[in-house]
């Protein structure tokens, strides 16, 4: 939104055509989110303790749980609130990819809104049944996927491989399947990021850690650089068009690049959110911000065409979810339980380790796996 009224007003003052450039937004994203969050947060945080919004504990959690009942919850309602509004105030709203990753955050933020709303005015754990967070989940994807397939210059329903050149192998799909798959990956990251929020911070600082890198691998899918031209080459000034895309071997979309921005939004959101959610928190985001931000991380990786990348990028996420389906798996099956408890960090616990030190060392993880994902820009 500003980006236009700077464009109108840059030739009164030349400065502000800095703001066309997406490298200065990604950082005014990040710092407005920021802001809002620290700014709004105790607000919300008091107000919630009047109307007594709080968590709901399940029963056969551990022990330690318990005193975090009545904690408040559905902080999730500002980390969406300020990703957006920084995202509609610093983001070219012209851009289609920009209007389906915030849609995605948004529908499944208000499944999740649901989900929390259940919980909290039933006085139960259980919440919005799982086959119609799937629904949601799903056909918020569809739609998505649809309208990106059916209006976006360059968004082909084609499948890359991480660490291989897209110029060497990928797969086209029958539109069909593509939107399957993809469907799957949004879904299956907003479920698996609702999962892992089970602790103070867990969920929020592997989220920051993947945005980053989705921040990076948006940008260099779809930057074009103007360089200046060596010395003695051309006309002095002169400039040429560094295709970062091409150099580093990944697929080229040009206007990818815009959701660099909100990536950065998500960013300043979450800190601004972790603030207030470090150990012991004073807030949860509850599956009003879990589902959003799962959402939000599965459409980045999609739209940035990392989806089997983002198996990397998500890896910590993606084990909390594999936790889950082994361990009733294998009761269902044998009647015998794999880990002391799941989500696996709840293993962790009966395992007799701290909060905290669960928390870091499951940071720790998340920001090396981004940087192994990172590693296939050059090994390609």
């Amino acid at each position: 939104m500003l980006i236009w009224l700077f464009v109108w007003l840059q030739s009164h003052f030349t400065p502000l055509r800095v703001v066309r450039y997406a490298s200065f937004r990604v950082i005014a994203a990040m710092a407005t989110a920021t802001l809002i969050s620290l700014v709004l947060y105790p607000r919300l945080i008091r107000f919630l303790q009047v109307k007594q919004l709080g968590q709901v504990v399940r029963s056969d959690g551990p022990e330690s749980h318990f005193s975090k009942r009545g904690t408040p919850t559905m902080g999730g309602l500002l980390i969406v609130f300020s990703l957006t509004a920084s995202t509609l105030l610093w983001a070219d709203l012209s851009n289609l990819y920009v209007w389906a990753t915030l849609g995605v955050t948004l529908a499944l933020g208000a499944a999740g809104f649901a989900d929390d709303y259940l919980k909290i005015s039933k006085k139960n754990s259980a919440g919005l049944a799982g086959r119609k967070k799937l629904l949601a989940q799903f056909v918020t994807s569809w739609v998505a996927l649809s309208l990106l397939l059916s209006y976006q210059e360059g968004f082909e329903p084609r499948l890359y491989l991480p660490f291989v050149s897209p110029e060497r192998f990928y797969l086209d799909l029958p539109v069909v399947a593509f939107v399957l798959f993809g469907s799957l990956v949004i879904a299956g990251t907003s479920n698996a990021v609702n999962l892992t929020d089970g602790l103070d911070g867990l969920a929020i600082g592997p989220v920051i850690v993947a945005s980053a890198t989705f921040l990076v691998l948006a940008y260099a899918t779809g930057a074009v650089l103007n360089l200046p031209l060596p010395a003695g080459v051309g006309a002095p000034g002169g400039v040429y068009e560094f295709n970062l895309a091409h150099y580093l071997n990944l697929p080229h979309l040009p206007a990818v690049s815009e959701l660099a921005v909100f990536a950065a939004a998500l960013i300043g959101a979450g800190v601004g959110f972790l603030w207030f959610n470090s150990y012991p928190a004073q807030i949860f985001m509850g599956d009003t911000g879990s589902l959003a931000l799962g959402g939000a991380l599965g459409a980045l990786a999609v739209f940035t065409r990392s989806e089997l990348l983002s198996v990397v990028v998500c890896g910590l996420f993606v084990v909390e979810a594999l936790s889950v389906i082994l361990q009733t798996t294998s009761y269902k099956l044998r009647k015998k339980r794999i880990f002391r408890m799941a989500p696996i960090h709840h293993h962790f616990e009966k395992l007799g380790w701290t909060e905290p030190k669960i928390v870091v060392r499951f940071w720790i993880i998340s920001f090396t796996l981004s940087l192994i994902a990172l590693a296939s820009l050059k090994l390609r």
